[in-house]
């Protein structure tokens, strides 16, 4: 009851057209200013590590989960800090995660179960933590990728990573914590394969799926988050209840593409047609001119197909938030309309790692849960993780829409919302931003009572039923 609690408040219903936030968290370009804010060198902040896919898996994540054991031990003290107000007792937190998710571990696929028992052996933490660990990266990450072309044909794939929305959100210091410790745990990987190089990715220390990855001469992956009704938490618990036993997990799925897909033209089909427990969108590169897609994914087929388009005056670049290519976004969440202008004032004669990094600089496709950027090019198997972050007036608009999102639901009565400003009303200032952040913040725990306490004694989770 618990595990569905905790899913069923992770869904997002809420959209309309683009409006302009206030100041100071209005959008910004930062090439008006003639900024140029990358630097090469910063790369060399993120090490780089091997995981040998010909080792057993019991071995190949030893050096890794060692060497960020105490960073992956403080992360899932915030994740257990997140879920705990579903607890009458604090110390029932602990309990219920080392069994229930322990026992999850033992119903994942080969060869995931034996790595992640085995980062859990290394890292000397719970095997129900690391599974706690990794199960949540499939449904709280808001992002942005890129894939753009330049005039002579080649194409350059980049995207931020923000992660943690109302997970550990710190009223005092104004900031999510989360965010600050990931930031700390990220890593480069080289994935090998019969001695040679297969393809590379960089992963959260003690996380073994990929959101961004690198097959050099075939194609490159991003995956960002899908939002639907029918989403990442109805997969995870029809796969909880054993009704999706062979389902494949968002970031499994694109590991497995990177192992076993030869060319760009296999990876797509592999994306478009696996069945799967989250809904996702696949952005794909290749290193054939206007070879670049975006695969809006529900469970079980392909909702969307968009691909890079020769004919269209914008063709040469394609850009993916968190909401479907022909549908308005979210509007307290539009980091799609900011960036397509910020892409359109770069133009395609200036595309490249310093310009596409630029662009994701950029407010609000930069904001407060921003981890790093990663750039990629197939051709030359050019690599870069940057780490980043949004210091000062700077915010995700998403926050904003949380307000919106539990009115929709019926959770009115779970936040006082008389004390919630809406930060689009005229006169808006940072104070008013921060105070909206604590109450909900505070009030998504009250939702997740209110969503526990509202789930029905039985429940059909069979297809189509809800």
């Amino acid at each position: 009851m618990r595990f569905v609690s905790l899913l069923l408040v992770l869904a997002v219903a809420v959209s309309a057209k683009h409006v302009d936030l206030p100041k100071p968290f209005e959008d910004h370009c930062i090439l008006d200013d003639k900024t140029n804010l990358y630097d090469p060198t910063k790369q060399f902040a993120i090490p780089w590590f091997d995981v040998d896919l010909d080792q057993p898996p019991s071995k190949r994540w030893n050096q890794i989960a060692t060497a960020y054991k105490t960073q992956i031990s403080e992360l899932i003290t915030v994740l257990i800090d997140f879920i705990s107000p579903l607890f009458s007792d604090p110390k029932e937190v602990i309990t219920f995660i080392d069994n229930v998710f322990g026992d999850m571990a033992l119903k994942l696929q080969q060869p995931y179960r034996d790595e992640i028992i085995a980062i859990a052996k290394a890292s000397e933490m719970p095997v129900g933590q690391i599974t706690l660990y990794n199960i949540f990266y499939e449904i709280f990450t808001v992002c942005t990728s890129i894939v753009a072309q330049d005039p002579q044909g080649h194409l350059y794939h980049a995207r931020n990573l923000d992660f943690g929305l109302f997970m550990g959100w710190n009223a005092t210091i104004h900031d999510w914590p989360i965010s600050a410790r990931l930031r700390k745990m990220i890593v480069n990987v080289n994935w090998l394969k019969n001695g040679k190089l297969l393809f590379k990715s960089n992963n959260f220390a003690g996380y073994i799926g990929i959101y961004n990855g690198l097959k050099p001469n075939a194609f490159s992956l991003t995956a960002d988050d899908r939002f639907q009704a029918i989403g990442g938490w109805y997969g995870m618990l029809k796969w909880s209840l054993g009704l999706e036993p062979e389902g494949k997990w968002m970031s499994w799925l694109s590991r497995e593409t990177l192992e076993t897909a030869n060319t760009y033209e296999e990876a797509k089909q592999h994306l478009m047609n696996t069945p799967m427990l989250s809904p996702v969108y696949f952005i794909l590169g290749g290193q054939q001119q206007y070879q670049a897609c975006i695969i809006a994914r529900s469970l079980n087929s392909t909702a969307l197909l968009t691909e890079m388009d020769p004919n269209s005056p914008d063709g040469w670049f394609l850009l993916e938030t968190n909401y479907d290519q022909d549908q308005e976004v979210l509007y307290l969440d539009d980091r799609r309309t900011p960036g397509r202008a910020c892409m359109k004032k770069l133009g395609q004669k200036n595309v490249g790692f310093e310009g596409i990094f630029n662009v994701l600089s950029s407010r609000s496709n930069l904001n407060k849960l921003t981890t790093y950027t990663v750039l990629m090019q197939v051709e030359t198997g050019r690599f870069e993780t940057i780490l980043q972050s949004c210091p000062g007036e700077c915010w995700p608009c998403l926050i904003a829409s949380a307000r919106n999102e539990l009115v929709a639901r019926g959770m009115a009565g779970s936040v006082e919302m008389s004390k919630v400003p809406t930060p689009l009303s005229h006169g808006c200032t940072m104070g008013k931003v921060l105070a909206a952040c604590d109450v909900i913040a505070s009030g998504s725990m009250k939702a997740l009572s209110f969503a526990k306490s509202s789930l029905p004694k039985s429940t059909d989770f069979s297809e189509g039923k809800r």
